[in-house]
């Protein structure tokens, strides 16, 4: 399989802002295959950004989003730095395909986990994280059909990330399971979560990202940046709207998105 090939066939797609479809030459449950095609997505993006790795994100991590895709199990995606923006960052739409938002808890780590300190454990990736903090995940779907969504297509396409918004860090923070999760727009509540709606809890994505970049040889590094896994359904702006997002004992992260 010609990885490259694939992996320039995205970039295409996303330069023409075509329709997202299922990849042909790639088989719609091959994940070996599909994260080889991630690599090269990547390093095509960071070849013409110029942009480091900043960390990652997991996607599908709760019943709420596996239901919506039609796929019951989690994947990741690599976040560049050039796509992480501050609190009340302005988006526009005309700059995607077709632009979302998911309501995630995001996390810092503080310490490198290589490969060879696995297996991993939630009291050991627990033990790593320096501070967390509310934040957006943008996702770019190009007006995908989700009757037709492949799970291989997905983390080729390096799982929709478009970039992420964060919020303030918090070195400490409550029992992030039992924190509720509340979605705004315009200033009115319109979806809500609990971290633990993410795999039981928003430090266990983390776990399965040490194993997953484990099997390639790779590990989380301090600094990098995790986005664990939507609270609640993705939100698709067709107008111009603000989103806040605020997680109990964490504050606030705002966005505008402008159609």
């Amino acid at each position: 399989m010609d990885h490259q090939a694939l992996a320039a066939e995205l970039l295409r797609q996303h330069d023409a802002r075509e329709q997202s479809r299922p990849l042909g030459g790639l088989e719609r449950s091959d994940l070996g295959n599909a994260y080889q095609v991630q690599r090269e997505f990547v390093r095509l993006l960071r070849a013409r950004s110029g942009a480091a790795v900043a960390g990652y994100k997991v996607a599908l991590t709760t019943k709420r989003m596996q239901a919506m895709c039609g796929i019951d199990h989690p994947g990741a995606g690599v976040v560049l730095a050039n796509r992480v923006h501050p609190s009340g960052v302005v988006l526009k739409a005309a700059d995607f395909g077709r632009v979302g938002l998911e309501f995630e808890i995001g996390v810092r780590i503080g310490r490198d986990l290589p490969a060879s300190a696995g297996p991993f454990t939630f009291e050991m990736l627990e033990g790593a994280v320096a501070a967390v903090c509310p934040a957006f995940e943008v996702v770019d779907d190009r007006r995908a059909d989700y009757k037709l969504l492949e799970v291989a297509t997905l983390v080729a396409d390096n799982a929709w990330n478009a970039g992420i918004v964060l919020g303030a860090w918090q070195t400490s923070w409550p029992d992030l399971g039992a924190a509720r999760g509340v979605v705004k727009l315009d200033g009115a509540e319109v979806d809500s979560g609990h971290g633990r709606d993410v795999l039981g809890h928003p430090f266990a994505p983390l776990v399965w990202l040490a194993e997953q970049l484990a099997q390639h040889g790779e590990g989380l590094k301090a600094g990098d940046v995790v986005l664990t896994g939507s609270l609640v359904t993705t939100r698709f702006p067709a107008v111009t709207e603000h989103y806040g997002f605020t997680v109990e004992g964490l504050g606030t992260v705002e966005v505008t998105v402008e159609v």
